[in-house]
This record gives structure tokens, C-alpha cells and sequence, in this order.
């Protein structure tokens, strides 16, 4: 049965109070030991507040592991802005796992060919400057992971993670909705929204959030009770405000304005003369980055820098939108359709604290950290984020694990919050050196700004200001003229030359980052920390002085990602291959010990069994055997595990000789023995020959992992 029963059902009373929703202030975050009565009040052992994707996939996550859950969100429909739109290799890893997600996204996805360049150019139909080819030819093939990376925009990701919760058995509601439902169930497999969260109140017993909705056109106050918060509530994070949790880094990196639109002929231009996912434009009257989500459909992001409050928001309606696209385009579209315009500025900061309070309070994606769009980190590290902390989460709501086990998530996640941070800024100057070599250096525009915001610019009227500001900026684009940028005029030609060094040495921004996407690394947490294993790391996620790398070494270390090999069942019929990754288990919290068929490995994994059924967690055995074993070697399994039943005998799939081995890959022996987390990260290896006390070992390693404190006699 999973949560904390009875002896967490909260004793506090409820103030309630009603203000207009426009006066509507976030209370403190408080904390209080006062025992009171509220036991008519909703409960629900998990309360997520945010229905973005990072907290769909948490809840699909935490239902699939038996945990309660439910989402409050503050919006009353879902955004159909496009927002993120690359999911990495390591994500859709994830979503390969979620009922065939991955393969979903595949088939409905625009083709590779349609968005595997970046293009940059003075206009649309104008001439091309350059263009980087992001995907590698092994891509398809799928040689180190089981999935590709794709191109989906983030609604239409929504879309499909809510029919996964529909068949969940969960319910989107509205305020209406809720009433007549049984108060102590209201919040179990529901989405609702329009629900804001105002308040958060903790204990040693849970944690109290007050909501507010709308009825009638009047704010009604509401109180629930959970044992475990979590903020998934985007960058500007109500929970994470509320409990006063800071955040680090670098502000106010650039401010944009996103326009959302819609062009079929645009679309079909793009399709048949110059595909690609981004189109990065320069020319005299604007710069812009377009984003093209869908070419086929003609939808369209175009991301346009501004400069308050010289420049306004409020002067970017649609008459001025569409005249920018034009420029940008290099001819009118007939069809424009803005379907929205929204500001937004970019920062690079990761939370101060990811859990808090008792560690009831926990904070996931956009909430706990926030990336320059470069590289696409942002919604993918969210999504792994909750993967990191749905089997923590079940493992503690279930009685397996101390609450400790949720210190855990943090101690592994916020490196690589930071990690990635450090590289999305580095992709982002990286992106800025190309408008830099065409005479446009970025931080001078922010200057000039700075200059014109100082005490001597601030004395003009802001009228002059804005004047000022934009006759300086358009002095700088008129060097993006085609009568100056050419190969005749020689500061031209320099630029020129120096634009195509910049694409040819791989110094512009990037898409893809296999050694950080798949060799990222945990160095403490629920894991055995690694001693005297050799090897080469993946990436160390706090070498922030190193170069990074763009190969991924797969490797063995705890802390690791499980490498990916094509695998096939022993003592099948089928010829199906599927993936080493294939065999942890996403319904399930079950623990996986990888082993070669060998005598001493096989008596590891007896203890293994034995003490893994102390600590009340599953344990399956993968014994992997060489490629073109025999069946009658196979058979031993049965009799060297027996009387334990949860095992699965598998051969390695090489394609040719010349490919390493499973345990070459793992840059082990085959006495190695790899006990893998339920997220598919090692939490422990050794030789099993090397074991002196298999019983002692194996409670200390699962002691460790769970932070259950449990006496290893």
C-alpha cells in the first residue's frame, strides 16, 4: 500500500479566505508544529504543482510505480506556443520506456532531412551565408543509444503525454469539476486547472498547500495535504518563491520577443528550396532567429532581440510583427497568421537548494534551474530530472528507503544543473560568434544599451532615448548591406572568409552533445562511489575548465548511464533484438545485476537475491552471454540460480567481429558484476572474484543506495 497512512493524515486547521483574484499575493512559506484537525480536508501522498512536460512525466512515472499523485496547474487551458522543440538522445531513451513514447514522436515528427541544418542567411530568399549539418551519418543506425534525438514542438508533446495519463486512469478538471467528489480522493489522477498555488506550509508530518480557483467569478481558497511537494512550476516558480530558495547565475542574458506563427506558403518555399530546423537572419532592417517547427504545417517561431525600455513589448503588435517577417523573408506573405506574441529573457541560473524542508519540498525542470535555449537543455534536463526522482520518491512511500534517499536527487542533479548550464552559456557565445565576425558583437549591443540606461543617457527624454538607441543599432546593420558584405569589398570578403572558418572548425552553436547528453556521470548519491576503477570517464560533470567533448565513451563507472548494446534472448523463438537499456524495468521499482556466466558471478548473485528481498526491493538477474552460445551452456542458469526465478539469459548482438565485447565495452573483465538503479544509472560494479564477503558487501551496497540504515550483520 503505498504512503504514509494514518500516522501522516494532517492535524492542522484550515484558514480560509477569499480576495479578488487580481489582489491575490503569495503568502510565506511557513513552517509549524501546532496539531490540529483536517481530516476532512483532500490528501494525496504526492502533489505536483505545474502541468508542463516535465511534470506530466513525473506523474506517468510516479503512477506507473504505484504512487498516488495528482497536479494542480494555474493555467486553465494548455499553451499552444511551441516553446522547446529538440529532445535529446537521453530523453527519448525515457520515452522509448513510456509505452512506445519515443516511437510516437518518431513517426509524427517532420523527416531528418527536413531539420537536420542550421542556416544562416541575409534573408530568407536571399543569399546564404553558411550552413551546419547537425546530424552524423551513425545517427540512424542507432549505434550508441536505441532512439535518435527528434524534432517535436512542446505542445504537441503535451498532447501525447496526456493521452499516456488518460490511460492512466487520469481526469483534466476544472474547478466545476471538483465538486461532488469525495474531498479525501479529489486530487488522486486528476490534472486540475486553474488551480494556482498562494501558500505552503510545512511539518515533520507533511506539507500543507493552499490553492485558489475561480467559482462564479469569486476566488475560492482550498488547503491540501501531501506528504511530498513538488514545484514543477517553470522558470518563475511560484513553490520555489514561496519557500525562499535562491537562485545562481548569470541574469538577463538577452531579452527577446517570441512571435508564434503560421505561414503554408512560407512553408512550402522552405520545404523545396532551403529546409532546415533554424534559419538565423541578417540584414539591414532586422536580425531574427527562426525557428520552423513544422514546415509542412507552416508553423513558425521567429525569436527577435529587443532592448526596454527604449523598445517596448507593447510596440511589437501584430501590424509590426508582420512587417518584420516580410523583411526577414525578403517578400510580403499574403498568409501570415500570428497566433501569439509573448516576451521573454533569457537567463542561466540553477536553484540554490533543489530539495528543502524536511525533504518534503522538492524543486524539478524550469523551477530548479533555467538555460539560454542553446542545445536545448532546458526541458530535457526537467524530464531527467523526474526520472532521477519518481523511483526515489516510490522507494520512500513504500517504507524501503530514509527520507534521505531524496537528498540523493539533489546531491546528483544540481551538478548536472550546473554542467549544463556552463555549456548552454558556452553555446550561446558560440552562437554569437557568427553576428560578431559580420561586424555585430553582441556584448557591444548590450553596452550601448548599458550606456544609454546610465545617468548620462537617462537624462534625455525617453523619446530621444529610443531614438538614439535605434539610430546606432541601425548604423551597425547597415554593415549587413550586400553592397558592403561581399566577396569584392575587403573588409567584406574578410568577413566573409571568416564566417566560413567559424562553420568549418564547429564553432558555431551546436545541437547535439553526445558526451553530455549520454555520458554525464553522478559522482555521490544512491550509488557506491567508485574506487580504484579503471577506465576512462564519460564527461566529468564539474570539469567546467576542460574542452567539451563531443564523443561519448561509454563506460561502467557507478554514476554512469548503463551503455547500450543490442541484445537477444537466449532460449527464444524470436529473433527480436532490443536494448541492454531495455531491461530495466519502468513499471516497477526493481533493482538490475548484470553478470557473465560465471561461477562466481552467478554466487554473487544468489547473496544478491537474498539480501535484495531483506530490503523489500525486486532484483532481476541479466546473465549476458557471448555471441553464438550454446543451449545446452545456457541450461546452467536455471540450476546455478535456482531456487530464485527472476532472471533472464541473454547473447550479445554484434554486428562484426571487430566490435567490442559487452565487458570490453564496460572497460571490464567478464568476472564483472554491474548492479543497475531503476533510472538505467550504475549504482555499484566490482569483480566477482574480488568480493570477500558477498553477505556483508551486498547489504553495505544496498544501504547505501537506499539510505535505509538498516544494521549490516
Amino acid at each position: 500500500m503505498v504512503g504514509i497512512v494514518k500516522s501522516l493524515w494532517w492535524t492542522w486547521a484550515t484558514l480560509r479566505s477569499t480576495y479578488p483574484m487580481s489582489r491575490r499575493t503569495l503568502r510565506h512559506f511557513s513552517s509549524s508544529s501546532s496539531i490540529m484537525d483536517f481530516t476532512e480536508e483532500p490528501y494525496i501522498p504526492v502533489l505536483i504543482v505545474g502541468a508542463g512536460p516535465v511534470g506530466l512525466v513525473l506523474s506517468i512515472l510516479l503512477t506507473k510505480l504505484g504512487v498516488k499523485c495528482g497536479v494542480v496547474e494555474k493555467n486553465t487551458v494548455f499553451s499552444q506556443h511551441p516553446q522547446a522543440h529538440f529532445i535529446n538522445n537521453r530523453t527519448m531513451e525515457l520515452f522509448h520506456r513510456m509505452d512506445g513514447l519515443a516511437e510516437e514522436i518518431e513517426r509524427l515528427q517532420p523527416p531528418i532531412d527536413l531539420w537536420r541544418k542550421f542556416i544562416y542567411c541575409t534573408s530568407l530568399s536571399g543569399p546564404i551565408l553558411g550552413s551546419v549539418d547537425h546530424m552524423q551519418p551513425q545517427d540512424p543506425e542507432k549505434v550508441i543509444s536505441p532512439t535518435s534525438v527528434a524534432h517535436f514542438s512542446q505542445y504537441k508533446l503535451v498532447k501525447l503525454l496526456l493521452k499516456k495519463l488518460e490511460s492512466l486512469g487520469f481526469h483534466i478538471c476544472v474547478p466545476s469539476d471538483v465538486e461532488g467528489l469525495d474531498s479525501k480522493t479529489v486530487f488522486e489522477r486528476r490534472i486540475l486547472m486553474g488551480h494556482e498555488c498562494y501558500s505552503v506550509s510545512s511539518t515533520a508530518k507533511g506539507v500543507t498547500v493552499g490553492v485558489s480557483f475561480l467559482k462564479e467569478g469569486k476566488t475560492v481558497d482550498k488547503n491540501i495535504h501531501c506528504d511530498i511537494l513538488v514545484g514543477s512550476d517553470g522558470a518563475r516558480s511560484t513553490v520555489r518563491k514561496l519557500v525562499g530558495v535562491g537562485m545562481k547565475g548569470e541574469r538577463d542574458l538577452q531579452k527577446l520577443v517570441s512571435v508564434h506563427f503560421m505561414s503554408r506558403d512560407l512553408g512550402r518555399y522552405l520545404l523545396h528550396q532551403r529546409p532546415g530546423m533554424l534559419f538565423f537572419i541578417f540584414n539591414p532592417k532586422v536580425i531574427g532567429v527562426l525557428v520552423a517547427h513544422d514546415l509542412n504545417q507552416g508553423e513558425f517561431v521567429l525569436q527577435i532581440p529587443y532592448y526596454p525600455p527604449q523598445q517596448n513589448f507593447k510596440d511589437f503588435d501584430f501590424k509590426v510583427c508582420e512587417q518584420i517577417i516580410s523583411n526577414l523573408v525578403g517578400w510580403h506573405l499574403a498568409d501570415v497568421q500570428i497566433i501569439d506574441v509573448k516576451p521573454w529573457v533569457m537567463h542561466a541560473e540553477v536553484a540554490e537548494s533543489f530539495v528543502s524542508c524536511e525533504n518534503r519540498i522538492i524543486l524539478v525542470g524550469d523551477a530548479a534551474h533555467r538555460f539560454p535555449p542553446a542545445g536545448g537543455f532546458g526541458m530535457n534536463t526537467g524530464i531527467q530530472d523526474a526520472h532521477n526522482l519518481a523511483w526515489k520518491i516510490s522507494s520512500l512511500l513504500n517504507g524501503i528507503s530514509s527520507p534521505s534517499i531524496l537528498q540523493t536527487y539533489e546531491m546528483e542533479r544540481k551538478p548536472i544543473a550546473v554542467s549544463n548550464t556552463e555549456l548552454s552559456v558556452q553555446n550561446f557565445r558560440a552562437a554569437m560568434a557568427v553576428p560578431a565576425a559580420l561586424g555585430l558583437d553582441w556584448t557591444i549591443a548590450n553596452s550601448v544599451h548599458e550606456v544609454i540606461n546610465s545617468s548620462f543617457g537617462s537624462i534625455l527624454p525617453p523619446k530621444l532615448q529610443k531614438v538614439a538607441l535605434e539610430g546606432i543599432y541601425s548604423i551597425g546593420l547597415a554593415q549587413l548591406s550586400e553592397h558592403f558584405l561581399n566577396e569584392k569589398n575587403p573588409i567584406g570578403s574578410f568577413r566573409l572568409a571568416k564566417l566560413r572558418r567559424i562553420f568549418l572548425e564547429g564553432k558555431s552553436l551546436q545541437l547535439q552533445f553526445p558526451a553530455e547528453d549520454l555520458g554525464f556521470r553522478y559522482h555521490e548519491g544512491a550509488l557506491v562511489a567508485d574506487v580504484g576503477h579503471g577506465g576512462q570517464d564519460t564527461i566529468d560533470v564539474d570539469g567546467s575548465s576542460k574542452r567539451w567533448s563531443k564523443k561519448y565513451v561509454p563506460s561502467a563507472k557507478p554514476g554512469s548511464r548503463v551503455p547500450h548494446m543490442q541484445l537477444r534472448v537466449l532460449k527464444s523463438t524470436s529473433e527480436h533484438c532490443f536494448s541492454t537499456l531495455d531491461l530495466i524495468s519502468g513499471d516497477k521499482l526493481e533493482f538490475t545485476l548484470v553478470i557473465a556466466p560465471i561461477k562466481e558471478s552467478y554466487d554473487l548473485a544468489l547473496v544478491a537475491f537474498k539480501v535484495a528481498s531483506e530490503f523489500k526491493v525486486s532484483l532481476k538477474v541479466c546473465v549476458i552471454w557471448p555471441q553464438g552460445a550454446s543451449l545446452e551452456q545456457v541450461n546452467g542458469s536455471e540450476k546455478e540460480l535456482n531456487p530464485w526465478g527472476n532472471y533472464i539469459d541473454v547473447e550479445e548482438v554484434r554486428r562484426s567481429s571487430s566490435l567490442m565485447s559487452w565487458w570490453e565495452m564496460c572497460q571490464m573483465t567478464c568476472k564483472g558484476v554491474i548492479l543497475v538503479r531503476p533510472d538505467d544509472h550504475i549504482a555499484w560494479t566490482a569483480e566477482s572474484d574480488a568480493v570477500r564477503d558477498p553477505v556483508q558487501e551486498m547489504k553495505s551496497v544496498f544501504n547505501i543506495i537506499l539510505r535505509a540504515n538498516k544494521t549490516c550483520m
